[in-house]
């Protein structure tokens, strides 16, 4: 769904192609309280942070969490959403309130039920060289 899609750019028509790259726990990088969902958008960085009262407030709400891989999901959504709007291209952060994590989650959710499954997230150990470690090289 929204860990690897293609988007159109509403200003210049450039095609993007927009890749999940890592989630970041933001209090110990910048001393955000918020999780960073990290992007590729044609190899450049983009991050969207979202609150971690997000995860409460969905916890508080269902009884259930809000895993990484929804996250993903959701911080995708968002991405894709802000740049159909027109998003302003120099930017390499954009930070969602928790009522947009909340709103981004329910649809993310309504499209899994729809789809029948959750998308699974490309590792990318590949990209690191940590694939290597295992194979004796």
């Amino acid at each position: 769904m929204y860990e690897e899609f293609r988007e159109t750019d509403r200003w210049t028509g450039e095609e993007l192609e927009c890749r999940w790259k890592a989630n970041i726990v933001a209090i110990a990088t910048r001393h955000a309280d918020c999780v960073d969902v990290r992007f590729d958008l044609n190899g450049r960085p983009m991050a969207i942070a979202m609150p971690c009262t997000a995860w409460v407030a969905q916890k508080n709400r269902s009884g259930k969490v809000l895993t990484d891989q929804l996250a993903v999901q959701v911080a995708g959504r968002y991405l894709k959403q802000i740049i159909e709007e027109g998003y302003d291209s120099q930017r390499e952060m954009y930070t969602m309130t928790e009522e947009e994590v909340l709103q981004h989650l329910d649809a993310v959710i309504e499209e899994v039920r729809q789809r029948g499954a959750m998308p699974v997230i490309p590792l990318g150990l590949e990209d690191t060289g940590l694939s290597k470690l295992g194979s004796g090289r």
